[in-house]
């Protein structure tokens, strides 16, 4: 039992590292206020699958952590938690669809897509919720709802694409990535 925390502590520390320095190579597009693309949720997305719904929540909390002491931009406490550890910490949730290698590709490929859509969605929602409340004054004349939901949909319509093919792509190639049974250890978290 022991040997299990051991390594499920492990892999979460690793995984979290890794989305960190890839959340540092950023695609910059046309948001204004520093909106931008990573595969920092790659990590996220495959330590959920991999582990589960716990696993896949404490990487995320981990990850948005990990942002907020490298590279924060807060204005207010409430604002920090919506945009830091619990946006990514809800990406985490995708875990409740983690597939299984019994399953067929397609079936795996279905669940791991929608996990990943869920995650998105959960992140955004809670990005859309901090615009609202913190960052009015950019809608000017907007509505707050619409312009924090395309704002911050915007991009994350695009993590959600490019991250899905990457963790698919990895995943057909190499399916053993999506359980830790083979170290000796279960999947259960």
């Amino acid at each position: 039992m022991k040997n299990n925390n051991i390594s499920l502590l492990t892999e979460i520390a690793i995984m979290s590292a890794l989305s960190l320095i890839l959340g540092m190579i950023k695609f910059a597009g046309p948001w204004p206020q520093g909106g931008s693309v990573s595969l920092e949720m790659v990590p996220i997305f495959l330590m959920a699958f991999r582990r589960g719904l716990k696993a896949g929540i404490f990487t995320g909390l981990a990850v948005g952590l990990l942002q907020l002491l490298v590279n924060p931009y807060v204005i207010h406490p409430a604002q920090m938690i919506l945009d830091y550890p619990l946006a990514f910490a809800l990406a985490g949730v995708a875990g409740a669809f983690a597939p299984s290698l019994a399953q067929n590709k397609s079936k795996r490929t279905i669940l791991m897509v929608t996990g990943i859509f869920v995650g998105c969605l959960l992140r955004t929602i809670s990005h859309v919720l901090s615009g609202v409340i913190f960052f009015s004054d950019l809608a000017e004349e907007m509505n707050i709802w619409l312009y924090s939901f395309m704002y911050n949909g915007s991009f994350m319509i695009v993590i959600f694409v490019i991250t899905s093919l990457v963790v698919i792509l990895l995943t057909n190639t190499a399916p053993k990535l999506l359980h830790a049974a083979r170290s000796g250890y279960t999947t259960a978290a």
